[in-house]
């Protein structure tokens, strides 16, 4: 199965993609999309949707592994995160991509196996799981793929077994 993981924003989104086969899983690639400060709004969410859509044609990915929201202290800047979550929800949907959804805290348990560990600890387990030099830069790319190996290790759960009950987006 091969997996885009992605940290959703406006000026960056993370991605990572990772071939999964059973508890093997190989990194593929990974990187960032940017979009230009000081552009409007809607000319970011274009180019996000653009970039995104380039990025599963060239790679086809078979699901996309994607964060949940969730919402501190700065309310302007999660409005903004959330319509760029949004544009690339839609652009997966087009492209026929199954989504999962998952909070830090899935994450956290699913790559470190505690869901309250620290970033420091999920960058060196991301670098332990898929046996690279260096956790990967940056830190937006390292999140999306944190993403995808979470899917990867929720997939193969007893839980979510070929022919079992129908799943939710949300595991």
């Amino acid at each position: 199965m091969r997996i885009l993981g992605l940290d959703p924003g406006i000026a960056t989104v993370g991605f990572g993609i990772v071939d999964s086969d059973n508890n093997r899983q190989k990194l593929v690639t990974c990187g960032v999309i940017t979009t230009p400060a000081h552009t409007p709004l809607t000319s970011r969410l274009d180019q996000i949707y653009t970039d995104l859509e380039e990025l599963i044609r060239a790679y086809q990915p078979d699901v996309m592994s994607v964060e949940e929201l969730f919402f501190n202290t700065n309310i302007t800047t999660g409005i903004a995160v959330a319509q760029g979550r949004g544009v690339i929800l839609l652009c997966a949907y087009r492209a026929g991509l199954r989504i999962y959804e998952y909070t830090p805290l899935q994450v956290k348990q699913a790559v470190v196996g505690y869901g309250r560990a620290e970033k420091r600890q999920v960058m060196d387990m991301v670098k332990r799981i898929l046996n690279l030099p260096a956790a990967p830069k940056p830190d937006d790319a390292a999140d999306a793929v944190a993403m995808a190996l979470c899917h990867a290790r929720s997939a193969t759960s007893l839980l979510n077994l070929e022919g079992a009950n129908d799943t939710c987006s949300t595991i």
